[in-house]
């Protein structure tokens, strides 16, 4: 975001100077600098820091207003408990018990509705799918690219169950469990509307948590790419845009994404 839409976002929040100082950590004289535009070249990690606050809000707001998080009665999906729950107390037993056309995750104990992706959203997915592969091959990577809708019980508990749009695992696996358990090495999610604040935040802090090394955002609307490495103590992402070599943090170095080929199959099929 520019300063000037961080200002924006600010006053359509109704947050203050010293709410973003406290949230980010910054002190509030840095935060007055920046939104006044007294200071003319912020630091980048300062205006990341601002930036997460105001998705946050956003966020806590989203939720806060469709707490149920399901679009129909949870009731209406749960055979364990025909008087339905309370957010946070679904289990792994309520989401199996789903019916099979109804595609949603499992997040401490709150169900998320999924709806079905957008054509974009697909056409990313494929062409990333076919580029992690070719990556993953041409390197001899003891490593394997997975596809949503494809269960990751992620926590290794029965309150979250999350599928990922593209995954990569790096240790063996049994072909006939159901859902793999614990944290893939790589996750990457490609943002919509609908699923933005929790690809954004909800899902940065579960993935970190669980023990994923390395986390894409994937931002049609922006054409960015944000690319968190989890190894480190920090959550400023790189940002590329959709023509970038975007190297795979997890294969120090020896894997990149030449995300240019996803941009040119989007203008070769775009009207």
């Amino acid at each position: 975001m520019t300063i000037e839409e961080l200002r924006n976002r600010k006053t359509a929040l109704g947050l203050t100077n010293e709410m973003i100082a406290q949230a980010s950590d910054i002190p509030l004289s840095t935060i007055q600098k920046v939104l006044s535009g007294t200071t003319k070249a912020p630091r980048k990690s300062t205006l990341e820091a601002i930036e997460r606050v105001l998705y946050a809000e956003e966020a806590r707001r989203e939720h806060a207003a469709r707490p149920g998080v399901l679009r129909e009665p949870a009731a209406a999906y749960s055979t364990s408990d025909p008087m339905g729950k309370k957010d946070g107390e679904y289990t792994l037993d309520d989401y199996y018990a789903l019916p099979d056309e109804k595609r949603v995750e499992l997040i401490d104990g709150v169900f998320y509705d999924m709806s079905a992706p957008a054509v974009i959203h697909q056409k990313i997915l494929g062409e990333l799918y076919l580029l992690f592969r070719e990556c993953v091959d041409a390197h001899g990577q003891e490593c394997e690219v997975f596809l949503s809708p494809c269960d990751v019980r992620l926590d290794m508990d029965n309150k979250t169950m999350v599928q990922p749009d593209l995954f990569v695992i790096c240790k063996e696996y049994d072909l006939g469990i159901r859902a793999f358990d614990g944290a893939p090495d790589l996750t990457l999610e490609i943002l919509s509307p609908s699923t933005r604040a929790k690809d954004m935040l909800l899902k940065l802090y579960k993935y970190q948590n669980a023990g994923v090394k390395e986390y894409w955002i994937v931002d049609p609307d922006q054409r960015q790419v944000l690319v968190y490495d989890l190894r480190t103590d920090t959550f400023i992402p790189e940002k590329y845009d959709f023509d970038a070599v975007i190297p795979i943090c997890i294969s120090d170095g020896e894997c990149a994404i030449d995300f240019s080929r996803v941009n040119r199959a989007l203008k070769k099929t775009s009207k």
